[in-house]
């Protein structure tokens, strides 16, 4: 296997052990095994479980191991989620969920690539993290199944709301077209006044388009009684107690219920960080130095984190500086970047969401109060 082929010394020392890797696709999945000195591929259909344990079975067969020999096993990170990660650990297989773009690649202007040679190159880059080099991809951490689930209602909240924006210009667009502008989608007399309003020239709105603003006005209608659904639903688990760091945070000023739900279920809630340096790098807040020779120069955040997460954060810190502006983070935000135009202050407000961010973790797990902040 070029430079990462394993030696019969290295085999020995690691003992023998089933080294697999999967190609997901929506119809079929591609199988790559290897023992360490040979290889062996399949193709099976996808989801085809009972295919899958025969294929497992047989591969150990082909290469001589024995019935309880330890199978090894990757995949990247995609559609298929975490169900599969979850079947292959009832099994007794380990498997690891990849990062694809920690994935290593050639650096050429064209390069080959097909499910093969991906396979290929995601068994050669499990061989080398089982055998200790764990900096050659990076491995994504799987949450719970209650902890997966706690995610649906934030997120299903933003994407209605999208779907409200998306409804709102529709119909503001057609208005606008004919020169009409006084009325709001949002009413609930909408469609008697779509009746009553008249065109430039006094006539009234031809027949199709007003037919079809009453059909998208309730289709707007219909998602924001969906809205208030779910926001009812948040607010009565709240009522009922149990989610401690949301209410803990929402005691800082300037951090409501929309922001600390997010944060709690996407960030905080399930993940264990030893210090700051995790925090910021989860969040794609970190800087990305480029230092080679005489070129010096920063590339800004590297944005490798929970985008839902960082959008919140930076959302948050313009909020924070606002509500709190007496707190040291607000004051050095101030001093340092308030009076240096547009463009500094954008920069500016990113380091804020970072040391916010590490500030809110150190309150919940520590219950230090960020400096200078009001607590309610």
């Amino acid at each position: 296997m070029n430079k990462s082929q394993v030696t019969e010394r290295q085999v020995n020392t690691e003992g023998r052990k089933l080294y697999m890797a999967f190609e997901l696709a929506d119809k079929e999945w591609k199988l790559f095994f290897t023992d360490g000195s040979k290889e062996r591929s399949r193709s099976i259909g996808a989801g085809d479980l009972v295919r899958l344990e025969v294929e497992i079975q047989k591969a150990k067969d082909r290469f001589g191991l024995k019935e309880q020999t330890q199978v090894i096993s990757c995949y990247e990170a995609g559609r298929d989620g975490f169900w599969l990660h979850r079947y292959l650990k009832e099994k007794g297989i380990k498997n690891f969920i990849v990062d694809p773009s920690s994935i290593e690649v050639d650096r050429r202007k064209r390069r080959a690539k097909t499910d093969r040679i991906d396979g290929k190159k995601l068994l050669r880059l499990l061989l080398r993290y089982s055998w200790g080099e764990k900096k050659a991809w990076r491995v994504v951490r799987v949450p719970g199944v209650e902890e997966e689930d706690g995610r649906h209602l934030h997120r299903e909240l933003g994407t209605l709301k999208g779907e409200r924006t998306m409804h709102s210009n529709r119909i503001r667009s057609f208005l606008k077209l004919h020169g009409i502008s006084e009325v709001q989608p949002l009413r609930g007399d909408f469609e008697q006044c779509v009746e009553g309003i008249r065109l430039w020239d006094g006539r009234e709105v031809p027949g199709e388009v007003k037919e079809r603003l009453k059909r998208e006005h309730r289709r707007l209608m219909m998602v924001q009684e969906q809205i208030r659904e779910l926001e009812r639903k948040r607010k009565e688990i709240l009522e009922e107690g149990g989610e401690r760091h949301i209410e803990q945070m929402m005691r800082l000023r300037g951090i409501g219920i929309e922001s600390s739900w997010k944060f709690e279920k996407e960030f905080f809630g399930w993940r264990k960080f030893q210090n700051r340096r995790e925090v910021g790098a989860l969040a794609g807040l970190t800087p990305t130095p480029y230092d080679s020779g005489e070129s010096r120069r920063e590339q800004g955040i590297n944005k490798a984190g929970n985008r839902r997460v960082r959008s919140m954060a930076i959302e948050i810190a313009w909020i924070w500086i606002r509500y709190q502006p007496g707190s040291k983070l607000s004051q050095w935000f101030k001093e340092r970047y308030a009076q240096g135009g547009k463009r500094m202050r954008r920069i500016g407000i990113v380091a804020v969401a970072r040391r916010l961010l590490i500030d809110v973790w150190r309150f919940l797990e520590h219950g230090v109060i960020p400096e200078g902040a009001i607590v309610e």
